[in-house]
């Protein structure tokens, strides 16, 4: 009501001023411009934000540093109406001497100053006028100018105080979106026939994760799974299962060992001619679509789906498959295409396209008339933007592939199926997994290690661990078992996701195990030990949701303002990861939030009690609540991760 009562007064403000023109009176032509101008961006910023208020559900959680940013916006706008896209630095501080958040756009307005105007004005003169234009808004105390041109930005208590409040009795809401964007995510990705192993860690992980945190923003996400399940190796596998199960149409073969089955077939194709003739035919008879063929063909991915779907259970992965061969179809109209318009060339019989910055060219049909990984991925990333008509599209696979994905993508442009200032089309490159010889890791007899093998190393050494602690003696058989597997499964994901997907990282599960410094370990039993407090003072559920409606949030000891403002954070640090996609940002928050959660525990009693009797004398619901709006952040930061907490450890 405020705001739409200003937006009045600004519109009949800025007609009088546009009278003083019509009118042939003119007080400062110039001071006229610059008023109109203050009062006009005034009004834009108070329209928009009504806008946004009214777009968002009571519910959502406010981004302050969004908020500081259209703020300051708004403030330089007014103060500089004439400069075009000024730079718009708001950054959390990094000492409390310097405030809670600090503005440094001066420096850069200087500089644009010199460069277009030939002006040259000092950074704090700048800093200055930017502060005297500052609109009027909820969350900002006070500011000040320090150094050479940092403005340095105190938050109002009882703004933070609201927002806690907010946060403990609506849960944690993400702050809207607008449009409702469609996400597709290619991730884990193994091939048929062949065991998943540690190099499929990553990218299951990471892609998990990512498609978590776009379905927590509001996002519509479609998880998919870019199966290898078509090509020449069908042929010798077919012609295996032919030779060793002559019966494999009536009775379902009992293929144990699929990985030993595959390399057993790729023996018998290396070395035995006449094997090979059969594999090429099995290959062109499966092309084809002999319903025999096509029944084995089924038969061998049935085998390796269930044990991809153990591993997938494991971790707790949700993921659609459609692999190479749901893009067979399409393939030919893909050379079509780039044929039509005139972008193929013949080189030795292969089809192949140059995309202009790109070297080597992309083969989109063998000489033999076969297609290639090339021509698949083209076709998948066409079905995924004009069928699936997707706003986001994100592969997640390992660095290596990083200069073929560039040359579909810019074939994808070149050829006009999408304009990247419109749709955002990431390869979300990772590193590889080493050894703690940092070598690629293997087992000790050189071997890839099997993902499963990993898997139930990490539950057989979680358990140890607990045992270690004596948990076994204080935990039921129940509980013992679920905090095994949050311990296993959480840290290993956790020690991938807690580094920058960009780089190598070293697993080990000693370090990933350990309940000290920034692992999932420490983490999980930080949750564990914060939900209790609570409990052990005998207050329930009930008891703390009634207090969140009517208790304020008291922030008057150092302790608690900074873990009210760390709680507050978290909207921030979502929206960078949603644009960068490093995922090793929310681990760094949690451990700073867990940290931060430690100090103010350490310093400021929750529930005080007698030293003699040990009876609860006081509790300070207020500091409860402040120990359940971090459990709540970190619960919401666990989910996107991964990663299930229990309630004993």
């Amino acid at each position: 009501a405020f705001q739409e009562n200003e937006i009045k007064l600004l519109t009949a403000e800025i007609e009088r001023l546009k009278n003083f023109g019509s009118l042939g009176v003119s007080p400062s032509l110039e001071g006229l411009r610059d008023e109109n101008a203050k009062l006009k961006y005034r009004l834009n910023f108070l329209q928009k934000s009504l806008q946004e208020e009214r777009s968002k559900t009571v519910k959502s959680m406010v981004n302050i540093n969004s908020c500081l940013q259209e703020i300051f916006g708004a403030a330089i706008q007014a103060a500089y109406p004439d400069l075009e896209n000024p730079p718009l630095v708001v950054t959390p501080s990094q000492q409390p001497k310097f405030g809670d958040y600090q503005c440094n756009s001066a420096m850069g307005i200087t500089q644009i100053l010199l460069k277009t105007k030939e002006q040259k004005v000092s950074p704090r003169e700048i800093a200055e006028k930017i502060a005297k234009n500052i609109p009027a808004n909820e969350c900002i105390e006070r500011v000040e100018i320090a150094g050479p041109g940092f403005i340095n930005v105190h938050l109002r208590k009882d703004f933070v105080s609201k927002q806690l409040s907010s946060l403990l009795v609506n849960g944690v809401q993400p702050p809207a979106i607008g449009k409702r964007k469609k996400v597709v995510v290619d991730f884990s990705s193994p091939n048929i026939a062949k065991e998943m192993h540690v190099g499929h860690l990553r990218s299951t992980i990471i892609g998990e994760s990512m498609c978590r945190l776009f379905e927590f923003a509001g996002y519509d996400v479609l998880r998919l799974n870019h199966l290898g399940d078509w090509g020449t190796q069908f042929g010798m596998l077919i012609a295996h299962l032919q030779d060793k199960f002559p019966d494999y149409l009536t009775v379902s073969p009992p293929i144990g060992d699929l990985q030993a089955f595959y390399k057993e077939s790729k023996r018998r194709f290396d070395t035995e001619e006449e094997f090979k003739k059969r594999a090429y035919q099995c290959v062109v008879l499966l092309q084809s679509k002999n319903p025999d063929f096509i029944k084995a063909w089924e038969l061998i991915c049935d085998v390796s789906r269930r044990e991809f779907q153990k591993i997938y259970n494991c971790l707790d992965v949700t993921i659609i498959e459609r692999g190479e061969s749901f893009y067979h179809e399409m393939m030919k109209d893909i050379v079509k295409e780039f044929e039509d318009k005139g972008f193929v060339q013949v080189d030795d019989g292969r089809k192949i396209v140059f995309v202009p910055g790109f070297p080597v060219p992309l083969t989109i049909m063998k000489s033999d008339g076969g297609y290639t990984y090339d021509t698949s991925d083209l076709a998948a990333l066409k079905h995924r933007l004009c069928e699936e008509k997707a706003d986001i599209l994100i592969y997640v696979v390992d660095s290596g592939q990083s200069v073929h994905f560039q040359t579909v993508f810019a074939a994808g442009q070149m050829i006009g199926w999408y304009d990247p200032k419109v749709i955002r089309v990431s390869h979300a490159a990772f590193g590889v997994v080493l050894g703690e010889d940092k070598k690629k890791f293997k087992t000790r007899s050189g071997d890839t290690v099997r993902l499963i093998d990993l898997l139930e190393e990490g539950l057989k050494r979680a358990m140890d661990k607990l045992k270690d602690k004596e948990r076994d003696k204080v935990l039921t058989a129940e509980e013992l078992k679920a905090a095994q597997t949050s311990v296993a499964f959480g840290c290993i994901k956790y020690a991938d996701l807690s580094h920058n997907r960009l780089n190598d990282y070293v697993f080990s599960f000693d370090k990933m195990l350990d309940d000290r410094g920034n692992t999932a370990a420490y983490l999980l039993y930080a949750f564990t030990r914060i939900r209790a407090i609570a409990r052990l003072a005998n207050i329930d559920e009930q008891m703390l949701r009634k207090a969140a409606r009517e208790e304020v949030l008291i922030l008057d000891h150092e302790k608690e303002w900074k873990l009210g403002k760390c709680i507050l954070r978290f909207p921030e640090i979502l929206q960078k990861i949603l644009e960068d996609l490093l995922l090793h940002t929310l681990c760094d928050y949690l451990y700073e939030l867990a940290t931060t959660f430690t100090e103010f525990y350490d310093n400021c009693y929750c529930v005080e009690k007698d030293r003699q009797s040990g009876q609860i004398v006081k509790v300070n619901m207020w500091r409860l609540l402040l120990c359940e709006a971090t459990a709540t952040i970190m619960a919401k930061g666990f989910d996107i991760l991964g990663i299930k907490p229990v309630q004993r450890m």
